[in-house]
């Protein structure tokens, strides 16, 4: 889904009826309140009622961390740009992802609202769970799906910071670019936000050694920019 012009102020109308369009937006600190003390509880559920090994625990919680890498990758270039052919599957994908294009600037859309986030975080916990019960090892569950969470907090995390502020770091900076490049160069390419890892295992990583830096392009995805500054 490409659009013809980036608008940088505004948000997006999703739905009509306000109560809805109130639902579709959310603070990146509500949904750490959210998932951190489910996540906290499931930890000390699995070290003190299921007495897990502390070692493993960490391990199967880093593991969920590292699926929740592929996961997001996966999700992000084959449901967030799905090419839709119908007006409604059309309309759906402008709802998850599209309209984030179109207002890269919208702070409220980063993360996934607490209602359908909760939705959706309990039907993947359930499938996690019966996935794990047949592997025989359902309490791990317990472990990983903290993990993975907590991979979905920092990758929400990085996308807000990836368009707040330019990166802290130097070798954060291919990361920063692959997005920015995402965004106003070519959508079926750079789909990694909190890593590049798979960007480079599928080959759909920029090359960027070849790929020269717009800054006014860049300037356009910001919250704060500084011809911004200048306009106030």
């Amino acid at each position: 889904m490409k659009f013809d012009k980036i608008h940088n102020k505004g948000q997006a109308q999703l739905f009509k009826n306000q109560y809805l369009e109130f639902l579709t937006k959310t603070h990146p600190l509500v949904i750490w309140g959210l998932y951190l003390p489910i996540i906290c509880f499931m930890l000390y559920y699995s070290s003190m009622e299921l007495e897990l090994n502390s070692v493993r625990i960490l391990l199967v919680f880093l593991a969920g961390m590292f699926f929740w890498s592929l996961f997001e990758y996966l999700i992000h270039r084959f449901a967030f740009h799905f090419l839709a052919k119908s007006e409604r599957a059309t309309k759906f994908v402008y709802i998850i992802h599209g309209n984030h294009h179109e207002y890269p600037r919208d702070k409220e859309r980063l993360f996934m609202p607490a209602v359908p986030s909760l939705i959706l975080a309990s039907t993947i916990f359930g499938l996690m769970f019966i996935s794990f019960k047949l592997l025989g090892g359902g309490n791990y569950v317990f472990s990983f799906f903290p993990g993975f969470m907590m991979g979905y907090l920092i990758y929400g995390s990085m996308h807000y910071a990836i368009h707040a502020w330019n990166p802290p770091f130097k070798w954060m900076k291919p990361l920063w670019r692959n997005h920015h490049l995402h965004h106003y160069k070519e959508t079926q390419l750079g789909f990694g936000v909190s890593s590049t890892l798979w960007d480079h295992v599928f080959g759909t990583m920029f090359d960027l050694k070849k790929e020269k830096e717009d800054k006014e392009k860049v300037a356009e995805l910001m919250y704060t920019s500084k011809s911004d500054k200048k306009e106030s």
